[in-house]
């Protein structure tokens, strides 16, 4: 059973290691238990929360409002709320069930 991910509802629940100042944002495969996410901004002022947000927004197809940080604002390690998400990146290694 899959521990980066979980589903609440219509909600999904993502444990995320974030790796920032990355070349590019990327999904970038399971990191221990977590799904880990390269971001290209770095850790500075949040602006790598913001960049995580905007990326997560696009990959599942949601507004950036329906994506919001649960857990670890200031840590690597991140818990990451998606409301209803539209679609479902290959790439997160997350099934619907």
């Amino acid at each position: 059973m899959p521990t980066h991910y979980q589903w609440r509802g219509s909600d999904l629940i993502l444990r995320c290691h974030i790796q920032p100042g990355a070349s590019k944002d990327e999904f970038s495969g399971l990191h221990g238990e977590r799904l880990k996410i390269r971001i290209s901004s770095p850790p500075i002022a949040g602006g790598a929360n913001q960049q995580l947000i905007k990326f997560l927004a696009k990959q599942f197809d949601v507004s950036k409002a329906q994506i919001a940080i649960t857990r670890g604002e200031t840590s690597r390690q991140k818990t990451v709320c998606v409301k209803a998400p539209r679609s479902i990146p290959n790439e997160c290694e997350v099934n619907k069930s």
